[in-house]
């Protein structure tokens, strides 16, 4: 690549059961199936976002009439009145306390009831399990109370265990349910019509739904841009931000590609329709987002297995408070009722919501920084890498040419070098010309009109430039034509792996232009904050080695691997495993899928290739290096806040159960299960506000 002969020859390197909440998956699987790659985790069934909000509205109305019942229910209760100094009791009130009570226990307390039976069918007891064991234990006790049996009714503990968790219920699913709303509102970004223009340019607006590929749309001034296409004609501002999280509006023009949902800020354009539906940027990302929710994490293996040992240790907690109460002497009722309480005291309500929600909430702030999260468990050990490969081409550099060096001679100066090539390179399709013309561009030059253009094959170009001939010629050309230049500053770009061109003005010689892959501003930034964290930057090319090196040090990167073919791309990924690291690979390209397959975590770069993103773990939507460290930052913030939750849900149960049992009965302190369920709420609300605290 040092030394190209032919210049324009080069080509550049690039159930209306109540399933337990915290199980419940928060996508609708109907519509969007995920791969065999990314197993599901919970083995409740589900309805959807609409499903979910049905619910939600279903918990807050049976709280709303269940509160309404405890009122009269508490009036009633003797215990109650005794507590308040006061004597209600009229004739047949424990009938009209055990009517209301029996409303409660069957309407209120249905959602654990059913959720209860459902996950001993699956032979998976949880919360539900022990809420259900714990209300059926009390209605049933204080049915054969009032009629008969010698003791204390406990309905009073009943309705109001059964109004908390109905409470508790209904905020823990206003939480999930507003954790994933930051996904839906993507669905929404969408406009529902289109301006189409027909084959006379008349604006017919027809629904989205009827635009098709290569179809013509109308964008104007402040409306969202419906599809993914190419600006065919005009130039604007488009604000990608909610879509890629790139805060600045971005100028495009013709022959630019724009994203459906992105916003339109100033001019008119008329867009070429590329993808529309399931194949859209939008419909790819909220697919991948819902695939990440729906993939199983460690941490939520965790914390189910603890869920349910829980519901054992409870279990047997509360039956051997029930024996010891009673071999102390007391009342079969005050036995019961300590029994009752240790079972709602250790309902692992908020442990099943520990890892959900942390998990629903990380998954949302990714998304809108534009890091979209594929595969849960690979990304949760993302903190613990402490080697990333990055493939250079399209991930360290921009997959383009520009001019790195400007070397004139004589009476030239660098722009005047740059204007003669770009004069007539603007003219040319070829990469090398593109990057001459653009870098001229970017510096704010003027680039003058050609005449007499034509090319000269596998030696280069030339044309009139306001009078002049000029030519833009390979170092064959200069070597086959004996002109002379200044062969060792030839030799010092060559060696860098830069490609090297000749500008000749009435053939002689007026400097030279040396082009190399532009490096990505961000790369270098990238590799530094990744040092610093103590993580080891690689470098894995197909590329030459002087290329490599080059662009390496550029970055400032030490460990580089050149000159790798395609399909060992993967086993120099497994080498760097083998020596004891744990290892993301980054790339764009097809040849990188294996790669990326094979590390410990796979991350593609978003503007690369479908296969690379198929096969990754984390997508960056920005293709920005920077991104490689806001994951493993994101992730270590997010095992940070899981295992903030997992301590204080399971420190909660291990303190909370001996208290309930009544250790500090012979102090006279003793904990009622209502109190107890107000203290679980109190529990499983701290865990849903932590959740939510968890920030980019």
């Amino acid at each position: 690549m040092a030394k190209q002969e032919e210049h324009h020859h080069h080509e550049p390197a690039h159930s209306k059961d109540y399933p337990n909440p915290s199980d419940r998956k928060l996508q609708d699987e109907s519509t969007i199936q995920p791969k065999q790659t990314h197993p599901k985790h919970g083995s409740h069934g589900h309805q959807g976002h609409s499903g979910h909000g049905d619910m939600v509205a279903d918990f807050k109305k049976r709280f709303f009439i269940s509160l309404i019942l405890t009122i009269p229910i508490l009036a009633l209760s003797p215990m109650i009145q005794h507590f308040m100094g006061v004597n209600w009791r009229f004739n047949n009130d424990l009938y009209i306390l055990f009517a209301l009570s029996s409303i409660v226990f069957f309407y209120g307390g249905w959602p654990f009831l059913t959720g209860g039976i459902q996950e001993l069918k699956e032979k998976n007891p949880g919360m539900m399990t022990l809420i259900a064991l714990a209300i059926t234990i009390a209605y049933g006790y204080s049915t054969v109370v009032v009629f008969g049996w010698d003791g204390n009714q406990l309905f009073w503990e009943l309705a109001t265990l059964v109004v908390i968790m109905l409470l508790g219920h209904w905020v823990e699913m206003r939480s999930i349910m507003g954790a994933s709303n930051a996904l839906e509102q993507l669905v929404k970004l969408m406009p529902s019509e289109a301006h189409k223009l027909d084959e006379h340019n008349q604006v017919q607006d027809i629904p989205l739904a009827d635009i098709q590929n290569n179809d013509r749309v109308l964008v104007k001034p402040g409306e969202k841009i419906p599809v993914d296409g190419l600006i065919l004609e005009g130039k604007s501002t488009i604000d990608e931000s909610m879509l890629t999280g790139e805060s600045v509006p971005i100028d495009k023009g013709t022959g630019d590609s724009v994203i459906g949902g992105s916003v339109n800020k100033e001019g008119s354009l008329i867009i070429q329709v590329e993808k529309t539906g399931e194949a859209s940027y939008l419909s790819q990302v909220i697919k991948m987002v819902k695939e990440a929710q729906e993939s199983k994490s460690r941490t939520q293996d965790l914390t189910n297995r603890a869920a349910k040992w829980l519901f054992y240790l409870a279990l047997a907690a509360g039956f051997i408070t029930l024996f010891a109460w009673l071999a102390f002497g007391y009342a079969f009722d005050v036995a019961i009722e300590r029994m009752v309480t240790v079972m709602v005291i250790a309902c692992p309500h908020a442990l099943g919501l520990a890892a959900p929600l942390v998990v629903a909430v990380s998954t949302s702030i990714s998304a809108k920084q534009g890091l979209l999260i594929r595969n849960r468990a690979d990304f949760e050990g993302a903190r613990n890498l402490d080697a990333v490969v990055f493939d250079k081409t399209g991930t360290l550099t921009l997959g383009k040419f520009g001019v790195t060096d400007v070397v004139p001679i004589e009476n030239y100066t660098d722009e005047g070098v740059l204007q003669l090539a770009a004069a007539i390179e603007q003219n040319s399709e070829h990469p090398i010309a593109a990057g001459i013309v653009n870098s001229t561009k970017e510096k704010g030059l003027t680039i003058g009109k050609v005449s007499d253009f034509e090319s000269i094959p596998g030696k280069g170009i030339q044309g009139n430039v306001n009078g002049q001939k000029v030519n833009v010629v390979s170092p064959g050309y200069m070597d086959s034509h004996e002109l002379r230049y200044n062969q060792e500053r030839f030799e010092q770009l060559s060696e860098e792996g830069k490609t090297v061109v000749f500008v000749l003005a009435e053939d002689q010689l007026a400097g030279m232009i040396a082009l190399a892959d532009i490096v990505r501003d961000s790369a270098k930034e990238a590799v530094a904050a990744l040092k610093a964290k103590g993580i080891h930057s690689i470098m894995l090319t197909g590329d030459n080695r002087k290329v490599a090196n080059w662009v390496a040090k550029q970055v400032a990167i030490d460990e580089v691997y050149a000159e790798v073919l395609p399909n060992e791309k993967a086993h120099q990924i497994q080498q760097v495993k083998d020596s004891g690291r744990r290892v993301a690979m980054t790339g764009d390209g097809v040849n990188d899928a294996p790669a990326l397959t094979t590390a410990d975590l796979g991350i593609a770069i978003g503007a690369g290739t479908d296969v690379a993103m198929e096969t990754a773990d984390v997508v960056l939507v920005r293709s920005d290096p920077n991104d490689v460290v806001s994951l493993i930052d994101l992730s270590k913030k997010t095992y940070r806040k899981l295992v903030q939750n997992l301590w204080w849900a399971t420190g909660y149960n291990i303190f909370a159960i001996p208290l309930a049992a009544g250790v500090l009965a012979p102090w006279g302190i003793v904990i009622s299960p209502a109190i107890g369920a107000v203290f679980m709420s109190l529990s499983t609300v701290i865990v849903a506000i932590n959740a939510k605290l968890l920030k980019a």
